[in-house]
C-alpha cells in the first residue's frame, strides 16, 4: 500500500475507531497495526510484512484465510440472493447448515435427546442469551415460573451481553456494569492455580519445585474436580427448584485465562444437572469446531447438553452467524396453540443470514475432505512436545492445553507462586515483542494465549511455537 494511503488511515483510525476490549489512550501513542489482507495462516499489513495469525482472529479462523472452497460458495451465493429475513420466511442454505449441525452435534447419552433443533443468531453472545431465554421459557411453559435463576463456574466468560456478564461475570471487564446483570450462583472452577482454601497446595509434586505442571497433576485435579462437583451438588441440593440451567464452557474456559477442566468433569456435571432437573447449557462458543480435537469439547466426556452454543468458527471465520442447539423437549415447550402465547419472541435481523450460512457448510465440508480434526490431534501434540522446553523455566507457573488451544501462565516466581505486577503488563510485551518476529499473539492478562489455526501447517506451528518459546526463555525478567 501506498506510504501516504497507509498514515491517512492510522491518522483516521485514532480520530475515529475505537477498538474492543482496547485502552485507547496507550492505542493512539503509537501507530497502528493495519492489516490490509491475509494468505494461508499469515496476516499482512500495509507494509506487506506478514504475520502467523497465532490468535485465528480472534478464534474464528479454522481453514486459514481465502479458503478457495469458502470463497467459491460465498461467491455462488451472492449470486442468488446476500440476506433473506427468517421470520416467517426459509431459505436454503440456513435450512442445509440446520441439517448439517444436528447430524454433528454430540450424540445422545444418558438418555438425552440428540440436540435437533436449531435458533440461528450472530455473535458467540446472542447465542448464549437465546440458550438463557430457551431455558427459563421451558419451564415457564411447563409450569415451573419459579425455575428462573441460573448456575455458572466461577471465572467463566460467556461475552458482553446483559445476561452473558450475569453467568460469565469478570471483575476486570464488567465492574462498571453491576447495576446491569440479574444475580446468578456461582459454583467453583477446578482451576489449579488459584486453589480454594480448603485445598493446600502442600503435597503436591507440581509446588514442590518439579516439572509437572499444576493442570496436569493428577493427584491435584482429581482433589479439584472431587471439591468442585462437591460443591456444584450442594448448590444444586438447594436451589435446584428456582435453578432454570446450569451454564458451563467444557473443557476449558477460554477467556477466562484458558482454564482447562479434568478429564471427565463435564459428564459429572452432566450428571448432576439431570440428577436434580435442571437443564445443561454448553456455551462452545470457542471450543468449538474441532478447536479440542474434536467437532465439540462436550465429546471428549460423552456429555450431552440440553442447549448447545456455538459461533466463532462456524462459518470457518468468513461472517458473523451463531446457532443455539436445543432438544425437541426443550423446543416443544414453545409450541402449541396461537392463545397459549408459547412462541419464541426472539430474532435478530440476520438471523440465518444466506451468505454466512454458505461458508459454514462449506467450511464443514472442508473438515471431512481435509480431515482436519486428524490434522488437529496431530498439531496438539506437536505443540505439547515444543512448549516441553518451558518446563524448566521458574517464570511459567502453568501451561494449559487442550488440543490446539493453549494458556501459558508468567509468573514472577513459580516455585513461590507469586504473580507478576499486572501493571507492568509482561504478557502484552511480550506479544508486542513477537511482532517483531513475525507472530501475532493476544495475552489475557499475563496469561499467553495460542490459538492457532486448526488447519495451520505443521512448519508454520513449529515457526509460533519456536518464536513463544524463545521469547519467554529470553525475556529480561529483571524488568518485571
Amino acid at each position: 500500500m501506498d506510504r501516504t494511503r497507509a498514515q491517512m488511515l492510522a491518522e483516521l483510525d485514532h480520530r475515529h475507531v475505537w477498538h474492543p476490549f482496547t485502552a485507547m489512550r496507550q492505542w493512539r501513542e503509537q501507530p497502528p497495526l493495519i492489516i490490509e489482507r491475509a494468505e494461508g495462516e499469515y496476516l499482512i499489513d500495509t507494509e506487506g510484512r506478514r504475520y502467523i495469525d497465532g490468535v485465528s482472529s480472534l478464534w474464528c479462523n479454522v481453514h486459514g484465510h481465502r479458503v478457495p472452497a469458502i470463497d467459491r460458495a460465498i461467491r455462488e451465493q451472492l449470486d442468488k440472493v446476500a440476506h433473506t429475513t427468517l421470520l416467517g420466511l426459509a431459505s436454503p442454505p440456513s435450512i442445509e447448515l440446520a441439517a448439517e449441525l444436528v447430524s454433528r452435534a454430540p450424540r445422545e447419552w444418558g438418555g438425552r435427546a440428540p440436540l435437533n433443533k436449531v435458533f440461528y443468531s450472530d455473535s458467540g453472545a446472542t447465542a448464549l442469551e437465546v440458550a438463557l431465554k430457551m431455558a427459563v421459557g421451558y419451564w415457564h411453559h411447563r409450569g415451573r415460573p419459579g425455575k428462573s435463576r441460573f448456575i455458572a463456574l466461577a471465572g467463566a466468560y460467556h461475552g458482553d451481553t446483559t445476561g452473558s456478564m450475569s453467568v460469565g461475570y469478570s471483575e476486570l471487564f464488567h465492574r462498571p456494569f453491576v447495576p446491569m446483570v440479574f444475580p446468578v450462583r456461582f459454583a467453583p472452577a477446578p482451576d489449579a492455580c488459584r486453589l480454594p482454601p480448603e485445598i493446600s497446595p502442600e503435597g503436591f509434586e507440581c509446588f514442590r519445585g518439579g516439572s509437572v505442571w499444576p493442570s496436569e497433576d493428577p493427584k491435584l485435579t482429581a482433589a479439584l474436580a472431587e471439591y468442585c462437583v462437591g460443591r456444584l451438588d450442594e448448590l444444586l441440593g438447594r436451589h435446584a427448584d428456582e435453578t432454570a440451567a446450569m451454564v458451563i464452557e467444557p473443557v476449558m474456559q477460554g477467556a477466562a485465562g484458558m482454564v482447562c477442566q479434568p478429564a471427565g468433569f463435564v459428564r459429572r456435571v452432566a450428571e448432576l444437572a439431570r440428577r436434580h432437573g435442571v437443564l445443561l447449557i454448553a456455551d462452545e462458543v470457542a471450543t468449538g469446531f474441532g478447536r479440542t480435537g474434536k467437532m465439540f469439547a462436550c465429546e471428549h466426556d460423552a456429555a450431552t447438553p440440553d442447549i448447545l452454543c456455538v459461533a466463532k468458527g462456524i462459518t470457518g471465520g468468513y461472517l458473523p452467524l451463531a446457532a443455539t442447539l436445543a432438544t425437541d423437549e426443550v423446543e416443544q415447550a414453545f409450541c402449541g396453540e396461537w392463545a397459549q402465547r408459547r412462541t419464541l419472541f426472539h430474532g435478530h435481523t440476520y438471523t440465518g443470514n444466506a451468505l454466512a450460512c454458505a461458508a459454514a457448510l462449506a467450511s464443514l465440508r472442508l473438515f471431512d475432505e481435509g480431515r482436519l480434526l486428524e490434522h488437529v490431534r496431530g498439531s496438539a501434540a506437536l505443540i505439547a512436545e515444543g512448549l516441553d522446553r518451558l518446563r524448566g523455566c521458574g517464570h511459567v507457573l502453568d501451561v494449559r492445553q487442550r488440543g490446539v488451544m493453549v494458556g501459558i501462565e508468567l509468573c514472577a516466581d513459580r516455585r513461590a507462586r507469586q504473580p507478576l505486577d499486572f501493571t507492568k503488563r509482561t504478557g502484552a510485551a511480550m506479544c508486542i515483542a513477537m511482532r517483531g518476529k513475525g507472530l501475532i499473539l493476544r495475552p489475557l492478562g499475563d496469561v499467553l494465549v495460542l490459538m492457532p489455526i486448526p488447519a495451520m501447517p505443521h512448519e508454520s506451528l513449529r515457526r509460533m511455537v519456536d518464536i513463544v518459546v524463545e521469547t519467554i526463555l529470553g525475556w529480561d525478567w529483571a524488568c518485571t
